[in-house]
C-alpha cells in the first residue's frame, strides 16, 4: 500500500518547470491503477477528500494542490497562470507518481477547464488513459458553443448569466478586494446552497482559504480572454466521460453536455442530480461514476 498522506502533508513534491513545488498526495494500493484528480477554483486538493477516500479501496489515487493553491508554490507573475504552464505542471505530477503506465485523469471546475489541453494527441494524450470531467467545459469549445446559432438565443443567455463572475474577475482590484473582504467566499457558500442534494451529508463543507481565493483569479486573467473569444477547439480522440451536473448553476448542463459532442471521438455523457459541488456533496455517486469509466477504459482495446 501507498502510505496515505496525513491532511496538509504531502507525500512528495514535484518541481515545475518555472522552480516551483507542487505538493502532491497519495493513497491506495500501489499497484493499482493511477486515477489522478484535479481540482478547480476557489479549492485546493481537499475537495476531492469523499471521492478520494472512495477510489483508494482500489485504485491508487494521486491529488495536488494546482500552482498558487494548497501547499504549492505561488506563481511570481500572471504568465505562471497560463494554460501551457498548467498543462506542464499536469505533465510533470503524471510523470513522477506513474512513469510507466498512463493514467485516469479526473477533473473539476478549472482543474477540468486546463486538463482539455492536456489530451490532444501532441500534449499528453498518449500518458492519459481516459478522461472525466465534472463543471469545466474546454474554453475553446465552449467559445464555440456560444457562437453557435442554431441552438437558439435562449440555452447561450442563459450560459452568459451564469457566467456573471467572471466579468467580474476579470475587473482589475476589484475580485482581490472581493476576496479579501470575504464576498467571494459567501457567493461560493450560497452556490454550494442553491439546490444542494438531499442525500448530502451536512459536513459537506469544503476546506479552503484566502490563499486559493486570492491567487486562482489570476486563472480567469490569464486565459479567458485569448481562449474564450478567439476559440481553436482542440480534438481528441481518448475516451472522455461528461459528468453533468443538472443543478449546476455556473456550466449549465446544455454547455456541459453540448460543448465536447463535436469535438470529442469516444464521447460518454452521465447525468447526476447534484449542483456545481456535487463531488464534494455526493462523493460516493461521482466515485461510482468515476470507478466504472476506469473499468470500462482499461479494459477496451
Amino acid at each position: 500500500m501507498v502510505e496515505q498522506s496525513a491532511v496538509g502533508t504531502p507525500s512528495r513534491t514535484v518541481t515545475t518547470a518555472d522552480g516551483l513545488a507542487l505538493a502532491v498526495y497519495e493513497e491506495g494500493p500501489a499497484d493499482a491503477p493511477v486515477v489522478v484528480l484535479v481540482h478547480g477554483y476557489p479549492d485546493n486538493h481537499r475537495v476531492w477528500d469523499g471521492v478520494a477516500g472512495d477510489l483508494a479501496a482500489d485504485l491508487r489515487v494521486v491529488r495536488y494542490d494546482v500552482r498558487g493553491s494548497g501547499n504549492s508554490q505561488v506563481p511570481a507573475s500572471r504568465a505562471g497562470y497560463r494554460m501551457e504552464r498548467l498543462v506542464d505542471d499536469l505533465g510533470r505530477v503524471i510523470d513522477a507518481v506513474s512513469p510507466d503506465a498512463p493514467v485516469h485523469l479526473v477533473a473539476h471546475d478549472w482543474g477540468s477547464i486546463q486538463c482539455w489541453d492536456a489530451l490532444p494527441d501532441d500534449s499528453l494524450g498518449d500518458r492519459i488513459r481516459s478522461y472525466t470531467s465534472l463543471s469545466g467545459p474546454s474554453l475553446d469549445h465552449a467559445g464555440v458553443w456560444l457562437r453557435d446559432l442554431r441552438r437558439g438565443p435562449l440555452p447561450r443567455l442563459k450560459q452568459l448569466a451564469a457566467s456573471y463572475y467572471i466579468y467580474l474577475f476579470l475587473t482589475p482590484g476589484l475580485p482581490e478586494l472581493a476576496a479579501r473582504r470575504g464576498i467571494i467566499d459567501r457567493l461560493v457558500e450560497h452556490s454550494e446552497s442553491i439546490a444542494r442534494p438531499d442525500d448530502a451529508p451536512a459536513g459537506a463543507a469544503v476546506a479552503r482559504g484566502e490563499k486559493e481565493t486570492v491567487n486562482g483569479i489570476e486563472l480567469y486573467r490569464a486565459n479567458v480572454p485569448g481562449r474564450l473569444f478567439r476559440p481553436n477547439p482542440p480534438r481528441v480522440s481518448l475516451p472522455v466521460q461528461v459528468l453533468v451536473a443538472d443543478r449546476d448553476v455556473h456550466v449549465s448542463p446544455a454547455l456541459a453536455a453540448g460543448a465536447p459532442a463535436a469535438f470529442v471521438d469516444d464521447l460518454t455523457v452521465e447525468h447526476l442530480e447534484g449542483n456545481h459541488w456535487v463531488l464534494a456533496q455526493r462523493p460516493a455517486v461521482v466515485a461510482g461514476l468515476v470507478r466504472g469509466f476506469v473499468q470500462r477504459t482499461a479494459t477496451a482495446g
